[in-house]
């Protein structure tokens, strides 16, 4: 028979909703007591019945994950992240892979209908404001992304608009005037791309610089490559070139380097996401860093405010923090060696925090 919380009481010399309170983290406990509690907890090798709380709450203990490429560096390093928030809360991540599909997206929802997960933590690429809108239950959803703002669920992301023109003013402010932006893509849904290509143009506009826009279909290191080529084969070539996320600017890297062209000599190159690929890329990658813990943290905490019941009134808008990391494939070498530097957090903008 394992441990109760009786048993817990009976060598802390409290009452059963004493031990109670301790074991769920309620505050309106003393620290004596508390002291008392815990030792007799460790004592014991007390180990709390999740599934018995759980089921006490009307809940599973389970949340979903719902994210368009699980392959894709970003979204890889980003599950982790939130896998580690929810541990915190003693929950189970379950992850879909959606493809971006609508469908996909659906079936993910309904899970939360159905009562097989608690919530769902959702990047969507295809559904819109107007189907999440009609849902008919109010189960617990966090958006992630740049597909839906100010929408009928909660939702976190970085600025977007801001981060493009940070990273391209720094790149105006090397000396470069030719400047492309590379992962415009025609009707993009996603919201990405129209978001950083604002940011992009915003920076070019304000020096009175000339736009040059390379387009994708899909954000991975193949179409960089192809793209690239598409620049590097017009009448004047680009002297910098912001890639609209890392695995294209990786993308394009191999194809300048295969050109004979030096990065960043002859084109300065930099990107946006901050994978782990472009630490160790050579030359190494200028990135925009998503504070992608923050991130996580932020989705897990508006969801579990959302279950307990914490939070009420219209769903919340919350910007992450963001830094630009500038590395070789821009500032260059020095003599002893590679000379990246940090530029401090961007805090967000102005918006609600997370209970």
């Amino acid at each position: 028979m394992g441990v109760s919380l009786r048993d817990v009481a009976l060598l802390a010399g409290v009452s059963v909703k004493t031990v109670s309170n301790v074991v769920n983290g309620y505050a309106h406990v003393s620290p004596v007591t508390r002291a008392k509690v815990e030792r007799a907890l460790s004592q014991l090798d007390y180990r709390p019945n999740l599934s018995a709380r759980n089921l006490r709450l009307g809940r599973t203990g389970v949340i979903a994950l719902a994210l368009p490429e699980l392959d894709a560096p970003y979204f890889a390093e980003l599950s982790r992240f939130v896998i580690d928030a929810a541990a915190e809360q003693k929950w189970i991540v379950v992850i879909e892979q959606t493809d971006g599909s609508l469908e996909r997206e659906r079936r993910v929802l309904d899970g939360v209908r159905d009562h097989r997960v608690d919530g769902v933590i959702l990047s969507p690429v295809s559904i819109g404001v107007e189907e999440l809108a009609a849902r008919t239950d109010d189960a617990a959803l966090v958006l992630l992304g740049e597909r839906i703002y100010d929408g009928p669920a909660d939702h976190v992301a970085i600025d977007n608009v801001r981060a493009a023109r940070d990273v391209t003013e720094h790149l105006i402010g090397l000396g470069r005037t030719r400047i492309a932006a590379l992962g415009a893509q025609d009707n993009s849904v996603s919201g990405t791309s129209p978001l950083r290509l604002a940011g992009y143009a915003e920076a070019m506009t304000a020096h009175g610089l000339p736009q040059t826009i390379a387009e994708v279909e899909r954000y991975r290191r193949a179409e960089g490559a192809a793209a690239m080529a598409r620049l590097l084969a017009a009448p004047r070539l680009p002297d910098a070139v912001f890639c609209f996320n890392d695995l294209l600017a990786l993308g394009a890297m191999r194809t300048i380097l295969a050109a004979g062209l030096r990065v960043p000599e002859d084109i300065a190159l930099a990107g946006l996401d901050d994978i782990e690929d472009g630490r160790y890329s050579t030359p190494t990658l200028t990135t925009v860093a998503p504070d992608k813990a923050q991130l996580a943290r932020i989705a897990v905490d508006l969801l579990r405010a959302r279950l307990d019941g914490r939070a009420a009134g219209p769903p919340r808008e919350v910007r992450a923090d963001y830094r630009l990391v500038v590395r070789e494939s821009t500032a260059g070498r020095t003599e002893d060696g590679p000379t990246p530097a940090a530029i401090p957090p961007r805090p967000p903008t102005a918006s609600a925090g997370a209970d």
